[in-house]
């Protein structure tokens, strides 16, 4: 409802991933370059483990994105499912025409011909399995399986596991440690520093600006230090704040979203950081608060 008034062509803070709002903040350009590193190099099996909200997917579309000219690719966004279905998803995403009678032995046979067919021409084959922490027990020894697929020089398949900090401790349980040992790389994908998040709203601004504004200013600083705080530098909690303080800043007819537009949002915002006390900013943690006097009873605080 407020594109047109702030001269937006789409909504700027939208939970949507979208690549075209990627905004490479150092934890997630460094996930970004180990996975194209590791890829590029041949690795077979490669591990991101982020916090909820922190842009895990839109990492794994960019991913995708970049890798399209180079590698055959394939997404799977829901692994929750059972061996035979997986490799059914991953035969769909691949393009492999089954032919009945279907069994999972004659789907892996179609898979690893597939696959021998883009070795043959030098392509690569990249697969990524987001929210893999939603992958059950009796399907990850199939992920195994399919690991073991490669010829004397190369890996046929190359898997990427994206998921929430619940797939290292499932990946830790002993009766899948032979797929642990198989990661050879793996990176954390975390919050962005809160100095990150000003430009972080600058960048998804311009993005959806009309006729391409770079220059578009709606957060007083204050306010976008604010967001910072409060998200805890989480984008999937900046971008729900700073919608919100979008919305309160048309509702008011106002082209500013300041301090007092914040504070209401983060009210009504499940999940972000409780306001620090005013003293903590001038005592910090490690030295000791100093006492203040109950004005009503006389007694110390």
């Amino acid at each position: 409802m407020y594109r047109g008034y702030f001269s937006l062509r789409e909504a700027p803070f939208s939970i949507t991933p979208d690549t075209a709002f990627f905004y490479p903040h150092e934890s997630a350009q460094a996930a970004l370059n180990t996975l194209l590193v590791a890829l590029r190099s041949g690795e077979g099996f490669l591990k991101i483990v982020g916090e909820v909200g922190c842009g895990k997917t839109v990492l794994c579309r960019q991913l995708l994105n970049t890798l399209q000219a180079e590698c055959v690719t394939a997404y799977i966004p829901n692994p929750d499912m059972g061996p035979d279905d997986l490799l059914m998803a991953l035969a769909l995403e691949l393009n492999i025409k089954l032919t009945p009678p279907i069994s999972r032995h004659s789907v892996h046979n179609a898979l690893r011909d597939c696959l021998l067919r883009h070795a043959e021409a030098g392509r690569n084959v990249v697969v990524c399995i987001d929210e893999a922490q939603a992958i059950p027990l009796r399907t990850v020894e199939s992920l195994r399986l399919l690991s073991n697929l490669e010829t004397e020089k190369r890996k046929l398949l190359q898997l990427v596991l994206l998921g929430q900090p619940e797939l290292d401790a499932k990946l830790a349980r002993p009766e899948i440690r032979q797929l642990l040992q198989r990661i050879t790389f793996s990176e954390y994908l975390g919050p962005m520093r809160s100095d990150r998040v000003p430009l972080y709203l600058a960048h998804r601004l311009a993005t959806a600006a009309i006729d391409g504004n770079t220059d578009i200013q709606l957060f007083e600083p204050a306010a976008a230090r604010a967001i910072a705080r409060y998200s805890g530098g989480v984008p999937r909690l900046v971008n729900v704040l700073a919608h919100k303080c979008l919305m309160l800043a048309f509702g008011e007819n106002v082209h500013r979203v300041t301090l007092a537009h914040v504070q209401l949002a983060a009210r009504d915002t499940p999940g972000v950081q409780p306001p620090v006390a005013w003293w903590r900013w001038r005592w910090p943690a490690g030295r000791s608060r100093p006492a203040v006097l109950d004005r009503d009873s006389g007694s110390k605080l």
